[in-house]
């Protein structure tokens, strides 16, 4: 089987595997108990916050440890909740992941509201740029990549224009770190990532948020974290985690994405041209090196694109649902001005720093032997 969905979990790199191992029999205490084995388990965390502070560029009392990005997320929203003032509003781009937009509704079902993009998926900066001058929120919102487009946001222009405004900063970059450099991230109030996105393992990440002032947590019972995030921190997944984003990041400074960039863009072009009525969702805008998001040629729910492709042998994912016959529209193409028919045509296509360069040859193969059998 050819995997081709990292964008939802990638495998474990050998890195964090080995990093993960070593962990585990080392540092065999909890991080809270006052004898040496709780303290070297300590160390272990505070030797990582740094590491990622230093690449992120803050402080490594901002970091909190979390068990992925959806927790880090959540913990954000119920922070702006619990201290919004009575006409504060939270501002979300309308693309965000949906543990974002579904804590919004949670926690602020009436005081939040939902940025517009642009066609080619990117938020539109001259849209909350006119908005910021009615009307200062009191948190801005957008995440670094989209997970479903790979399309990359402005969110460096975005956060200037909110610190010129005094507005705090929020940034999901769970699918931008492993990717894409992480430095320049930490001058955000806060900032989400998750290790599974990019080698690490599942169940742990981080939020970046102000060192100094409450941050009111999301899960109490507990004084971790600087009572930001009650419970034992997952140290052996901390430092898998941070092995996995140290690799991550010394292949990017050898520039190693660009022959892996140039392999999906050749696929692209091949895929529209071999492909007639196919189309790729957010092109000429600036995207991640591994992913590709594409509305295929029709077919009906029963015929799915993504069925057919697993039979081949290929993993990849698809932009919406199907349940009893009906399609549910992604609300990224919803957003991007896509209609509910173009939701149940897109798949997507997301490759590792360990996929083989020959797979998108390979999948383009595939591809067309499916399209020939569905007689289209």
């Amino acid at each position: 089987m050819t995997y081709l969905d990292h964008n939802a979990t990638t495998t474990l790199s050998a890195a964090a595997r080995e990093a993960w191992l070593r962990a585990s029999e080392e540092f065999i205490g909890n991080p809270s108990s006052p004898h040496r084995l709780g303290s070297r388990a300590d160390r272990a965390l505070t030797e990582a916050r740094e590491e990622l502070a230093a690449m992120l560029g803050c402080d490594a009392l901002d970091i909190v440890w979390t068990s992925g990005a959806t927790e880090a997320n959540n913990l954000v929203v119920h922070h702006v909740a619990q201290s919004l003032e009575e006409e504060g509003e939270m501002w979300l781009s309308a693309i965000e992941h949906p543990c974002v937009l579904e804590a919004a509704k949670k926690w602020l079902p009436e005081r939040h509201r939902l940025l517009a993009v642009t066609h080619v998926g990117a938020i539109d900066v001259a849209y909350v740029a006119n908005q910021i001058a009615k009307r200062r929120p009191a948190l801005i919102g957008v995440m670094a990549a989209n997970n479903e487009t790979g399309v990359l946001q402005p969110w460096a222009e975005v956060m200037a224009m909110a610190r010129a405004a005094g507005v705090p900063f929020f940034c999901d970059a769970a699918q931008w770190l492993g990717k894409m450099p992480a430095k320049g991230l930490g001058a955000a109030d806060f900032v989400s990532g998750c290790a599974h996105k990019f080698g690490g393992p599942k169940g742990v990440g981080f939020l970046k948020c102000p060192g100094k002032g409450k941050v009111h947590p999301l899960i109490v019972g507990g004084p971790q974290e600087e009572g930001r995030r009650a419970g034992t921190e997952n140290v052996a997944g901390v430092v898998a985690m941070l092995a996995a984003l140290r690799e991550r990041e010394a292949a990017m400074a050898r520039n190693e994405q660009l022959v892996r960039q140039e392999a999906k863009e050749a696929f692209e072009a091949a895929l529209v041209t071999t492909l007639p009525g196919s189309e790729i969702v957010g092109s000429g805008q600036a995207r991640l090196w591994n992913t590709v998001s594409a509305l295929m040629p029709e077919a009906d729910c029963q015929q799915r694109w993504v069925v057919k492709l697993d039979k081949a042998g290929f993993a990849v994912s698809t932009g919406s649902a199907c349940a009893s016959g009906k399609e549910v529209a992604s609300h990224v193409l919803t957003a991007m001005g896509y209609g509910p028919s173009d939701s149940g045509r897109a798949l997507r296509f997301s490759a590792g720093w360990e996929t083989p360069a020959g797979a998108w040859n390979e999948l383009l193969a595939a591809l067309k032997q499916v399209h020939s059998a569905m007689g289209k």
